[in-house]
């Protein structure tokens, strides 16, 4: 777990590099989601186009990842730093834990009232609402 924890924190360093900085980059594992993993992710060039931005992270992922390690990964959830609702978790996350390309690791929580049995939290930051 520790190497899948680490190649997404490398290549989460690799794409804010490329493309700009991430508001969130976090792994969490839902009380009821059976050993998948959500990748969520914030940043405000992921929402110029959410299909090239979700192919383009699906890309980086398989690149940088085993089979294994993708078939932990249940889906990717984009945070829409311009819709209040969405932005106000980010803001929370933010507020709580503040990283940047680390790891913080976060066991049986609640966020945004669901139970979050295991988080990695890489970077988080309050939200850059976009303009």
């Amino acid at each position: 777990m520790n190497q899948f924890i680490e190649k997404l924190r490398s290549l989460e360093n690799e794409i804010s590099k490329e493309k700009g900085k991430f508001s969130l980059f976090a792994l969490f594992l839902r009380e009821d989601a059976a050993d998948k993993w959500d990748l969520v992710v914030s940043a405000p060039w992921l929402m110029e186009n959410q299909k090239e931005a979700l192919d383009y992270l699906a890309k980086q992922l398989r690149d940088h990842l085993d089979d294994q390690e993708l078939l932990s990964l249940s889906r990717i959830i984009f945070i829409d730093e311009g819709d209040p609702r969405s932005e106000a978790i980010c803001q929370a996350i933010g507020r709580a834990i503040r990283i940047e390309h680390g790891i913080a690791e976060v066991k049986d929580s609640i966020f945004f009232g669901l139970e979050i049995k295991h988080a990695f939290i890489i970077t988080s930051a309050p939200c850059n609402r976009a303009a």
